[in-house]
């Protein structure tokens, strides 16, 4: 069942997602040669509950951790440990906290340093910029489909490929809600967009082939190509003036 968003939950959720992006601003200057993957976890942890909130991520479904860092290939889902992050590695943060009842659920992808090549550097604008077209195309009275058309359409122009496995969701009182939010898809079909609907917006694109597989771990989620991926993630509500979001920094 999907469960529009009141005026009040809205305001709920502005919280959650502030608290969200002041710790993703955060993760991302800790970011350098030298760390591991795993020093960015009591970071997140401290810092989500040093602002109110809660660790959505940790125990979700055995979750071990508080946040999510994927390395070149892998897509999503990468569990913090001893990886040593090098020089030209792309690092993806996927970070989620509950306040108040509500949660609020965002993605960055940065190099360390340099990108290794124009290619890759192009990829991490390609992913970015066509989370923005996707969140610009979720209007009221338009349909799911309008979201997930205008994500692939960007991204296949610039030659990169759309994983299919991974989605993004609907959010609110619960980190996944319906409905799901693929980034491919047909302008004009599926679900009718409508006013307080709350959706996680998270085109996950890779350099090479859309194939993924996940590692025995059960989680980590890498491209079956060993090509490059990155992941940009906004939570929004949709209302009359266009779609809000809410996990951003205020001006």
């Amino acid at each position: 069942m999907i469960e529009l968003k009141s005026d009040r939950d809205r305001e709920k959720m502005r919280a959650a997602g502030r608290v969200v992006a002041e710790v993703l601003q955060i993760l991302t200057r800790y970011v350098r040669p030298g760390i591991t993957t795993g020093d960015l976890d009591p970071v997140a942890d401290r810092e989500i509950r040093a602002r109110g909130g809660i660790p959505v991520f940790k125990g979700y479904h055995g979750y071990p951790a508080s946040v999510c860092v994927s390395v070149n290939d892998q897509v999503v889902h990468g569990i913090p440990g001893p990886r040593v992050l090098k020089p030209a590695d792309l690092v993806s943060i996927d970070l989620g906290a509950v306040v108040e009842g509500f949660v609020g659920d965002a993605a960055v992808s940065l190099f360390v340093g340099e990108p290794p090549s124009p290619q890759a550097a192009e990829l991490l604008r390609v992913t970015e910029q066509s989370l923005y077209r996707g969140i610009a195309a979720a209007q009221v009275g338009g349909r799911l489909g309008d979201i997930s058309a205008a994500v692939q359409d960007y991204v296949e122009s610039h030659g990169f490929s759309v994983v299919r496995e991974f989605v993004g969701h609907g959010i609110g009182r619960e980190m996944h809600e319906e409905p799901q939010v693929p980034n491919y898809g047909v302008r004009g079909r599926g679900l009718l967009l409508k006013s307080g609907l709350a959706l996680a917006i998270e085109p996950m694109i890779n350099l090479g082939g859309c194939e993924v597989n996940v590692l025995p771990d059960g989680w980590t989620v890498v491209t079956r190509d060993g090509s490059l991926s990155a992941h940009f993630e906004h939570t929004i509500v949709l209302g009359a003036e266009g779609p809000e979001i809410m996990t951003v920094l205020e001006a």
